[in-house]
């Protein structure tokens, strides 16, 4: 069995909190909307925790402190870019400093839908500086594992549209002025955001996963990976 690794973060870090002392396992489920993300962690959750591993989610706009408000700024579309970074980093913050760092500490496995390389790539995108963000979330424990779902942008609008009927805004990057349709700006939009993820893994090396496959052939996939990074323990 191998060594117990430590916890590091990517940069500062939080105040008084030591990487020693976070012994759970972090693992990130990255990738758009349609993706099958939502769907992969379900599974994932019921999986590990019938196996006896307690297990915490977390993901973007679920901090108690700002989510609702950052809905409401989205909704009305009247942030700056900058703004809306600084509102996601501090869902983020509040979410690690009460939910993922206890849980860490507690020997749980917390399970990221999403972590903080959508919030870069989303801002890096809309020409936001690189090193800005990774000075900002310096602060994230680098997680134990991330998998991102990659689906090609025609399945997605498929995906998309059989589920909701519509493409969001956001996800369609309709704030970037790529095209006055939504369809053909959710395209480009998330053409740009599979190369900045792509861009990423080279610096973060993630597992980039086909979910372009039925959903049973990527679960058995992630199910084999994430076993693999629990036997380190």
């Amino acid at each position: 069995m191998s060594a117990k690794k430590s916890h590091k973060f990517y940069g500062h870090g939080i105040p008084r909190v030591k990487p020693e002392d976070l012994g759970g396992k972090l693992i990130v489920v990255e990738g758009a909307d349609g993706s099958g993300r939502s769907t992969q962690i379900a599974e994932l959750v019921n999986w590990l925790e019938t196996s006896g591993r307690p297990t915490v989610q977390v993901g973007l706009k679920r901090s108690t402190l700002v989510s609702e408000e950052l809905e409401k700024a989205q909704d009305g579309n009247v942030l700056s870019r900058t703004t809306l970074s600084l509102f996601y980093a501090t869902d983020f913050a509040d979410q690690l400093e009460n939910i993922i760092l206890p849980a860490l500490k507690a020997g749980f496995i917390v399970l990221s839908d999403r972590y903080i390389y959508t919030l870069m790539a989303r801002d890096m995108v809309r020409g936001m500086d690189e090193k800005w963000l990774k000075n900002l979330y310096g602060i994230a424990p680098v997680p134990d594992a991330v998998f991102y779902l990659s689906v090609e942008p025609e399945e997605l609008v498929q995906r998309n549209l059989s589920k909701n009927a519509t493409l969001d805004y956001w996800e369609s990057g309709m704030d970037l002025g790529l095209s006055r349709e939504v369809f053909d700006s959710f395209l480009k939009y998330q053409a740009s955001m599979q190369s900045a993820f792509k861009a990423m893994q080279k610096t973060y090396g993630f597992d980039i996963v086909d979910a372009n496959r039925s959903a049973n052939a990527v679960n058995k996939e992630l199910r084999k990976k994430i076993s693999s990074v629990l036997d380190t323990e």
